[in-house]
């Protein structure tokens, strides 16, 4: 590849490794030919995400502009324009390799201008909406990549895995959500569980969940859980050496929800994670797993 086209795949490895690291750590089961296309992918995800979140101190106004001219050059690069980018090089070739649909990255940046202006969503579908630009939509692009033998039939399973990722991380991060104004649970669900935003800002600044938080927390785990049941069926349809990176992403993910739930549903005493060493027990099985075995949803799903 060009040097510039090289720096650029690099650029997007080191975006995912720095931030993606329970996803980067799967990602090192793929062949090594598909893995700088998923880095691709996930620093476009992530770059997009960065000047939404990481321009925090600068008024909307020019963070809709710096969001709206990078989406220009990335247009423009998909109408063959050259892009004076360091990241978006990567995204067009990957794009144009697996002859990506240019919609699903359209949806996605309209998600990502959403996060400038929105801070709570009414109820599940509102939500919903969202997470298709946000998640759904990562799940089929990712789809031509990992390759299956009927992409029609993996197109839902793939979708819902993006939505229980996502659905994942926001029961984990509400109280980093918080802080930048934003609410991603339902104020439907915390309605009938009797939890306000001010409820949610006390438990962060206590570093404890009251029992009505726990209980909405739980709801939401379960919901989570059904996206991932969802999902699961879609995993024997990829190409092996696929199928043991995405199952190993989905057990570690899903090995979120597990440790919310071992912690009382109690997201704001500390932030959850999945020890280094289970995630790697995870992966390890995940290889010799024999491909086509069926994905079995981890108990307390």
């Amino acid at each position: 590849m060009p040097d510039g086209l090289t720096i650029a795949y690099d650029r997007c490895r080191r975006l995912h490794q720095k931030h993606g690291r329970t996803y980067y750590l799967a990602t090192r089961l793929l062949p090594v030919w598909k893995r700088r296309h998923v880095h691709a992918l996930y620093g476009f995800a992530r770059y997009a995400d960065e000047i939404v979140d990481r321009t925090a101190d600068r008024p909307v106004a020019e963070r809709e502009r710096l969001l709206r001219d990078w989406s220009r050059r990335f247009v423009a690069g998909l109408h063959g324009e050259r892009v004076d980018d360091p990241l978006l090089p990567a995204v067009l070739h990957t794009i144009t390799v697996f002859g990506l649909d240019h919609r699903d990255f359209e949806v996605f940046l309209e998600s990502m201008a959403m996060d400038l202006t929105v801070t709570g969503y009414a109820d599940y579908p509102a939500l919903l909406a969202y997470m298709e630009g946000s998640a759904a939509v990562i799940g089929t692009m990712m789809l031509p990549i990992l390759q299956a033998d009927d992409l029609a039939a993996a197109r839902e399973p793939a979708r819902q895995l993006g939505l229980a990722f996502q659905l994942t991380n926001f029961i984990r991060d509400v109280a980093e959500d918080l802080d930048r104004g934003r609410v991603y649970l339902p104020e439907q669900d915390l309605a009938e569980f009797g939890v306000t935003r001010a409820d949610l800002t006390a438990a962060t600044a206590a570093g404890k969940a009251s029992p009505a938080i726990r209980a909405l927390i739980e709801f939401e785990v379960v919901r989570a859980w059904l996206h991932y049941r969802r999902a699961a069926p879609g995993i024997p349809l990829l190409a092996a050496r696929s199928q043991t990176c995405i199952r190993a992403a989905y057990q570690m993910y899903s090995g979120i929800l597990r440790a919310v739930q071992d912690a009382d549903y109690d997201v704001f005493a500390r932030r959850v994670t999945v020890p280094t060493w289970h995630r790697l027990g995870l992966a390890a099985r995940s290889v010799i797993t024999p491909p086509g075995t069926p994905v079995t949803v981890p108990f307390g799903g």
